[in-house]
C-alpha cells in the first residue's frame, strides 16, 4: 500500500487523472440478426453473458459456437476489449464486466445482451488492471446509477459514456496488478482444492454407505431408524416481531447447513409455544426441504439455541439404536436423494409427502458401523470447512485490497 502511494505521490502530484468512458474509448454492439438456430451448430466462438457476468478475465476457451456467414459483418473482440452485460433481475447486478486479457488471432463474437467497450489507446491502459477497476465499488457505484427498470434493469447507453475512470500511470497499474493477481491466485487455488475434496467427501460417502461386505445390515424403511413419525412446522403463515424465537424455512438451508442469517424472521415467545405442541427443535434434528424449488436439501441441528420452523422443512429424529450423523450422511447419499426426486411430486411447486419419505427403501447397518462411518466422513467434512473459511478469508482480504488500491480519490 505503501508502495502504491509513493509511486502516486512522485508521478501524479496532482492526483491520479478521470476521464469518462466516452472520453478514453468507443462502444460496440454483440450480435444482430440471429435466430435460435444459429446457435445450434456454429463455426465460431461465441461468449455468453454467463460467461461475462461471473469472470472478470473474459474465458475464452470456450465450446459455445455461433454460426457465422461468409462476408457477414459482425462485431468481433480484440485484446483490452471490456465487455458489459446489459440488463439484469437487480440493478446491483447490471453492467457486470469482463476484460478480453489474452492476445488471440481468433474471431471471438459477442452475444447480443451485452456491448463492448474499446479504449482508444492500449499502450496508456493495461487491460488486467482494467478487469480489476470495472468491479471496484468506485466504478460498480456509478454503473449500478446508469441502470434503470422495475422488473429487470437495463443499462442506459447515454449515461454509461458519462461514467468515470481513474488513468493512472502504468508503472502504478502494473504494480496493482501484481498485488491483486496474488490474491486472485490463492483464492483459485483454494477454490481448486476444495472442489477436489468435496468430490473425496462424495466418493467415500458413496461408497461407505453402499455397505458391501458389512455384516449385521438390516433392510427397512427410513421410519424403523427414527424415534417418531416425520413431521414438520405449522402451515398457516406466522405473524412476525421484531424481536423473539428465530423462525426458519426451506431457504435457510445452505449447504447442508442452517444458516440464521437466512431465517424468515422473528415469532412471538407465544406463538412459538403454540409451534411446540405440534413440534419442539432439539439438538442433533435431522432436516429435508419438503417443498418449493430446493426440495431435498439437508440439514442437521448441530447447535443449542432456540428457533422453530415452518411447514416446508420436514423434521426427522433418530431412536436410540441409531446415529444422528449417520442418518444426516444418509440423506445426503445419492440412494435417498434420487428417490427424493422420483417421489416428490412435479410442477411449479415441488413437494414431498412425509408418509412418502418415511417408507423410503433403506440399509441399516448396526450402530458401531454407523459411527465408523460418521468418524471418517466428519474428517473429511472439517476438512472441507476448514478450506472454505480459509477461502472465505482470502476473498474478503482480497476484496479488502482492491478497494484500498483502486479508489485514487475520485
Amino acid at each position: 500500500m505503501n508502495q502504491i502511494q509513493q509511486l502516486i505521490n512522485q508521478m501524479c502530484p496532482n492526483g491520479v487523472e478521470w476521464k469518462t468512458l466516452g472520453e478514453v474509448g468507443t462502444f460496440f454492439n454483440g450480435v444482430t440478426g440471429k435466430s435460435k438456430k444459429d446457435f445450434e451448430n456454429g463455426n465460431a466462438k461465441f461468449i455468453s453473458y454467463m460467461n461475462v457476468f461471473s469472470n472478470p478475465k473474459l474465458k475464452i476457451d470456450v465450446e459455445d459456437t455461433i454460426l457465422i456467414n461468409k462476408g457477414e459483418k459482425q462485431n468481433t473482440l480484440q485484446y483490452g476489449d471490456v465487455i458489459f452485460t446489459t440488463s439484469s433481475e437487480t440493478s446491483d447486478e447490471s453492467g457486470m464486466s469482463s476484460v478480453l486479457t489474452i492476445h488471440t488471432d481468433e474471431k471471438i463474437y459477442l452475444n447480443s445482451f451485452c456491448f463492448g467497450f474499446r479504449v482508444n489507446n492500449l499502450e496508456k491502459i493495461s487491460p488486467d488492471f482494467y478487469s480489476y477497476i470495472f468491479r471496484s465499488e468506485p466504478l460498480r457505484n456509478q454503473i449500478i446509477k446508469c441502470a434503470n427498470g422495475v422488473t429487470r434493469f437495463n443499462i442506459s447507453k447515454a449515461s454509461f459514456v458519462k461514467v468515470k475512470i481513474p488513468l493512472p500511470p502504468l508503472a502504478i497499474q502494473t504494480r496493482i496488478v501484481e498485488i491483486l493477481d496474488h490474491f486472485t491466485n490463492l483464492t483459485a487455488n483454494l477454490t481448486a482444492e476444495l472442489n477436489l475434496r468435496r468430490k473425496q467427501f462424495e466418493h467415500y460417502r458413496e461408497k461407505l454407505l453402499s455397505l458391501d461386505g458389512v455384516e449385521g445390515v438390516e433392510n427397512g424403511i427410513l421410519l424403523d431408524i427414527l424415534k417418531q413419525p416425520i413431521t414438520d412446522g405449522p402451515h398457516e403463515t406466522p405473524t412476525f416481531v421484531d424481536e423473539g424465537i428465530p423462525f426458519l424455512s426451506a431457504e435457510a438451508v445452505v449447504n447442508s447447513k442452517i444458516d440464521f442469517n437466512k431465517m424468515r424472521g422473528y415469532i412471538s415467545e407465544e406463538y412459538n409455544a403454540i409451534c411446540c405442541k405440534k413440534y419442539k427443535p432439539q439438538m442433533n434434528d435431522v432436516y429435508v426441504v419438503k417443498s418449493g424449488s430446493t426440495v431435498g436439501k439437508i440439514a442437521m441441528v448441530d447447535f443449542d439455541s432456540e428457533f422453530n420452523i415452518w411447514s416446508p422443512l420436514a423434521a426427522l429424529r433418530v431412536n436410540e439404536h441409531n446415529s444422528p450423523r449417520y442418518l444426516y450422511y444418509l440423506l445426503l447419499s445419492d440412494s435417498i436423494q434420487n428417490q427424493i426426486q422420483l417421489k416428490c411430486s412435479k410442477g411449479s411447486q415441488p413437494n414431498l409427502s412425509m408418509r412418502v419419505l418415511e417408507i423410503f427403501e433403506v440399509s441399516i447397518p448396526p450402530l458401531a458401523t454407523q459411527h465408523s462411518i460418521v468418524s471418517v466422513l466428519d474428517k473429511f467434512t472439517a476438512l472441507i470447512e476448514n478450506i472454505e473459511k480459509e477461502l472465505a478469508l482470502r476473498q474478503k482480504q482480497y476484496e479488502y485490497y482492491r478497494e484500498e488500491l483502486l479508489r485514487f480519490g475520485g
